[in-house]
């Protein structure tokens, strides 16, 4: 049986501000046996406006949000659901 996949809310665009910003250390270290370190490095440099948050965030954090689907051609595909409290 195939399973429908999951419905995009958001499309949002990828940009390379001239300062990007800075990226919480839990979300790299979610990442350290995923995607090698250059990748990383690349990753970091790279920015989203996050329509959950209503901010720009870093592309690693929306890369480890839950509301994550894929990244093609210089956009990410967000379910747009709300976010657990931390």
């Amino acid at each position: 049986m195939s399973e429908d996949p999951p419905a995009t809310k958001y499309v949002v665009e990828i940009v390379t501000p001239e300062k990007p910003p800075s990226t919480p250390k839990q979300y790299v270290q979610d990442l350290k046996g995923v995607a090698g370190g250059k990748q990383i490095a690349r990753m970091k440099k790279e920015a989203v406006a996050c329509p959950v948050l209503n901010k720009t965030v870093s592309f690693v954090q929306c890369f480890a949000c839950p509301n994550f689907i894929r990244r093609v051609k210089g956009k990410v595909d967000c379910k747009g659901l709300p976010l657990p409290p931390a």
